[in-house]
């Protein structure tokens, strides 16, 4: 069974990792796919996010890296693909992805929505509170990978 996990992915973080691994243990593949959300411009580029999760996951064939700039279920559709991986921190996310998800179901009635729990070690790690840190000469060691912390550091020059 083939599945996709849509991030932003700006950066990735150890929680994304975290997902992608328990993630892989119940799909044969599963398609990276870098989703552009109208909502968050990224602070890295399409190209240089593209380059982290090719290095990170160089040599890794039950895993595909992707960018698509539509809607999931497009992808979906284009690439025969019905089950969407999505990460849940905390209750405040569960809404937002809940709605998501039945609306992802009425474009696409083929597609199901698998929620999974970030880890108790990561529930707290964000994208955006990761940028913050780094913004502001903060340390993420442990957070994400280090070449995610160091193409930060080189975008926002800390």
């Amino acid at each position: 069974m083939k599945a996709i996990y849509p991030a932003s992915f700006d950066p990735i973080t150890n929680g994304h990792l975290d997902i992608i691994e328990r993630a892989l243990k119940i799909v044969d593949h599963l398609v990276l796919l870098i989703a552009r959300s109208p909502d968050k411009p990224g602070l890295l580029s399409k190209e240089e996010r593209l380059d982290i999760l090719k290095n990170l996951f160089e040599g890794k064939k039950n895993i595909t890296i992707d960018y698509w700039d539509g809607l999931i279920m497009e992808y979906s559709k284009k690439h025969d693909i019905n089950l969407v991986i999505r990460g849940l921190r905390a209750i405040s996310d569960f809404e937002y992805e809940y709605m998501m998800a039945s609306m992802n179901k009425k474009l696409n009635p083929k597609v199901e929505t698998i929620f999974m729990m970030t880890g108790e070690t990561y529930y707290y790690l964000s994208s955006r509170t990761i940028k913050e840190v780094v913004s502001l000469g903060g340390s993420v060691k442990g957070l994400v990978p280090p070449i995610a912390e160091q193409r930060l550091r080189e975008k926002l020059r800390k």
